[in-house]
């Protein structure tokens, strides 16, 4: 019980700073003028939390999926696609993280 609360918390929170960090960096630009080096610097912090949280919950993901995946060929070989393809679909998530960096950096 306690992993599967562990796994809603790491992708809950991933999936929530992935779409709220490149609004809140945005919607710094828009409010008062702060110095030009602290809008840089908070733009760095935004890519590098939205790319490093994204890479930590995909890494977590193809751990689980790549320990089942292993049990699951050695009694099954012929589903060795599938597996495979369970394996790429978390590198999604870490996709999106890097849009959003290059989003947060490129705006």
């Amino acid at each position: 019980m306690i992993k599967n609360r562990l796994a809603r918390l790491v992708f809950g929170s991933t999936f929530v700073l992935t779409m709220m960090v490149p609004a809140i960096a945005l919607a710094a630009e828009g409010a008062a003028a702060p110095a030009d080096w602290q809008t840089n610097v908070g733009k760095a912090m935004a890519a590098g939390l939205a790319m490093g949280l994204s890479a930590l919950g995909a890494g977590y993901a193809q751990a689980k999926i790549g320990s089942a995946g292993a049990g699951t060929l050695a009694e099954r070989p012929e589903v060795a696609i599938w597996i495979i393809t369970l394996q790429a679909l978390p590198e999604v998530i870490v996709l999106l993280g890097f849009v959003s960096a290059i989003m947060i950096n490129g705006a």
